[in-house]
């Protein structure tokens, strides 16, 4: 193994450098951790509409009867199983998981995959993961490379580190070019694939992820976001943690599970790759998360009916929106698709949120499309209706922006 995947190790071997190193790693993990619910209300800000008020930390509070598709967040919510094991649970929450919740939840996962409980670490979600992993592994030479688009929250993480970051298009069907990543950066420390993609929905065959594995530049991990892959029929690479390889994978239960408002995920890597985490922090997992977490996972019915009731959802909108003429981008296989409106974007989600319709934000290299994120089907169809409207009207005009800020707004 190259030497340079030691590099947070070896700092902290050194008692001076270990303060160093220790120091940097508190400043870093002041820096906010970006997360889909920011991004999406930062957008939602972004649009202004008069007369709501303000909650929170600027963030607005969406009116009675809002339609909210802008997070990808699953409308289905925690399981039946996993609010009673919170119900069950709660009153234990004045201990600091008396049970071994957290250590039965990693082991549950592990064995469901063929994996060793120590190549999971549980985290309140997967957004802390996601941060630490670019942390650990860039630097001002060690690069960031990810698709473009794609999630932003590792390039958010990447400004912390001052790395460079290489923005690289989707292929022609928008699945990742792996081939011009591996190749966008000899010195690249972390390597992000997001499968299925965030924003486009659209899949990343595995042979070209483990191409990618198998030909990244020395020294490099992958960064795999599997956040979406249980609303797909797509094959997984946990098996490649269990073979040892240097990649590490995102898992949620924000999506699928519904369970984004109660905060678990994984980051499932060989252990010496987990370690490099640690300094930035882990905090003790909530006793209800952990425990709602491992009850879906005991439910084999739980995913393959919401991807079936999601999928459900997001085919018969997408054939809606063809039949009418509007533009569906590539062929999406989650909880979230792309529309190019031909006309700016921000202005279309400004005029849907008029109209009490939440949807997701643009990216800079695609000024015209805005993501939608699949609601229960009456949220589709007040969408369906409201987007017509917004696209038969004239276009409300919206200044450009090239780029995002460089530091993202802290909203919650």
């Amino acid at each position: 193994m190259d030497d340079r995947i030691s590099e947070p190790s070896a700092l902290l071997a050194h008692p001076i450098r270990r303060r160093i190193f220790l120091g940097g790693a508190a400043f870093a993990v002041a820096a906010p951790i970006v997360t889909e619910a920011q991004l999406a209300w930062a957008a939602a800000a972004d649009a202004p509409t008069k007369g709501l008020a303000l909650h929170g930390q600027g963030r607005e509070a969406p009116p009675p009867g809002a339609v909210l598709i802008n997070a990808n967040e699953n409308p289905l919510g925690p399981s039946k199983a996993a609010c009673e094991a919170i119900a069950r649970i709660a009153p234990l929450g004045g201990r600091y998981d008396l049970l071994g919740e957290t250590h039965a939840l990693a082991a549950t996962f592990a064995e469901q995959h063929g994996l060793k409980p120590e190549n999971v670490a549980v985290y309140a979600g997967s957004s802390e993961p996601l941060h630490y992993t670019v942390l650990a592994f860039t630097s001002p030479q060690r690069g960031l490379v990810t698709a473009d688009p794609s999630y932003e929250a590792p390039m958010a993480a990447a400004t912390t580190t001052n790395a460079r970051v290489s923005k690289v298009a989707l292929t022609s069907d928008y699945a990742h070019d792996v081939k011009a990543m591996v190749a966008a950066d000899p010195a690249a420390g972390v390597i992000y694939i997001c499968n299925p993609n965030n924003p486009t929905g659209t899949l990343t065959p595995r042979e070209a992820i483990v191409w990618a594995l198998e030909n990244k530049p020395q020294g490099s991990v992958l960064l795999v976001d599997e956040a979406y892959i249980h609303l797909t029929e797509a094959t997984d690479v946990l098996d490649l943690v269990a073979a040892g390889k240097d990649l590490i994978v995102l898992r949620t239960f924000s999506k699928v599970y519904g369970m984004a408002g109660i905060r678990c995920g994984f980051a499932v890597a060989r252990p010496d790759l987990l370690a490099k985490l640690e300094p930035f922090g882990q905090n003790s997992m909530p006793v209800t998360a952990s425990a709602a977490a491992r009850v879906s996972l005991l439910d084999a019915d739980l995913v393959p009916v919401r991807r079936k009731i999601i999928g459900d959802t997001r085919r018969e909108t997408i054939a809606w929106l063809k039949g009418a003429g509007y533009k569906v981008i590539g062929d999406p296989q989650t909880n979230c698709f792309m529309i190019d409106t031909g006309r700016n974007g921000r202005g279309v989600i400004a005029s849907l949120k008029a109209k009490n319709i939440y949807i997701g934000r643009t990216w800079p290299v695609w000024p015209n499309a805005v993501r939608v994120s699949v609601g229960t089907p009456e949220e589709m169809g007040k969408f369906k209706t409201a987007f017509k409207e917004v696209m038969d009207a004239p276009a409300l005009a919206f200044e450009p922006r090239a780029e995002p800020p460089t530091r993202f707004p802290q909203l919650s």
